[in-house]
């Protein structure tokens, strides 16, 4: 005796084959996926029995140029200060080259194309980001931050801090100092006083406030 009833004919429609295949699908194609993501290879540096020195990772072919060129870099008698910000392990308060007007103003360049858009023009943590929901960065002119020797900066431009990613990939060294000169700058310029202005400036402010 043949059944059918309603469940029966339901049992065998056609919309409900159609998602049942639809469902095979997904998992074959979530199944290649896992694959995928998880499929054999070699982490960096791993030990592997393929080849006779035993590691995964191949020696530098000779004459290889590394992707930061010491010849690209400036002459320096510290080289380790150039490359870490670092002098006796600890941040240092002087560059490893002098901060003149031309190193000033790549810095600024650099400041502006890299660091405007978080830390703002003036250095006070008021750039588009915050315009935009973003948590607002701590200002350069944080007594905490001006009393933060140069290196200081140098190391968080190349490593970053919080949420702030690494740039070292992005920034030279020298353009990092250049940054790092420039940021001093910005401290300065933002808490100078009077007094300590060069003589023309100061006669310039009297004419204003004339």
């Amino acid at each position: 005796m043949r059944s059918n009833t309603i469940a029966d004919r339901a049992w065998f429609a056609p919309d409900r084959w159609s998602r049942w295949l639809a469902a095979g699908v997904a998992l074959i194609c979530l199944s290649g996926c896992v694959e995928m993501y998880d499929q054999p290879r070699y982490d960096p540096f791993e030990a592997s029995d393929f080849f006779t020195d035993g590691s995964s990772s191949r020696p530098r072919i000779p004459g290889t140029v590394p992707r930061e060129d010491p010849r690209d870099l400036p002459e320096v008698e510290d080289r380790e200060l150039l490359l870490t910000g670092l002098r006796d392990g600890l941040p240092s308060r002087t560059a490893p080259f002098p901060m003149d007007e031309a190193v000033l103003k790549r810095g600024l360049e650099r400041y502006r194309i890299f660091c405007t858009p978080c830390h703002g023009e003036l250095g006070d943590g008021g750039g588009i980001i915050v315009d935009h929901g973003f948590s607002r960065p701590p200002s350069f002119h944080d007594p905490r931050l001006v009393e933060s020797p140069l290196g200081h900066f140098f190391q968080v431009i190349t490593h970053g801090h919080g949420v702030m990613y690494s740039f070292k990939a992005r920034i030279p060294p020298q353009d990092r100092w250049a940054i790092s000169g420039y940021i001093r700058a910005l401290q300065l310029s933002q808490n100078a006083k009077v007094p300590d202005l060069p003589e023309e400036d100061q006669q310039q402010l009297q004419e204003i406030a004339q």
